[in-house]
């Protein structure tokens, strides 16, 4: 079974625990690159998804101002 996709929301608050992380008591420097990659990934996706859900919002509009 594949895991449902991620709305926006849920992203959002995994990038605000995982940038928690790094001011946290369980904090490890040795984990801290491999955790920063993962976090800037994570970011990346964010940014994609409301990219596309702006451009959804534009063609909705188009739709309504006919």
């Amino acid at each position: 079974m594949t895991k449902a996709k991620e709305n926006i929301s849920e992203k959002i608050e995994k990038l605000k625990t995982g940038v928690d992380w790094f001011y946290s008591d369980d904090f490890k420097l040795d984990e801290a690159s491999a955790k920063y990659k993962d976090l800037t990934t994570l970011a990346k996706e964010i940014e994609d998804d409301l990219k596309n859900l702006k451009n959804e919002i534009k063609v909705i509009e188009e739709d309504f101002s006919k």
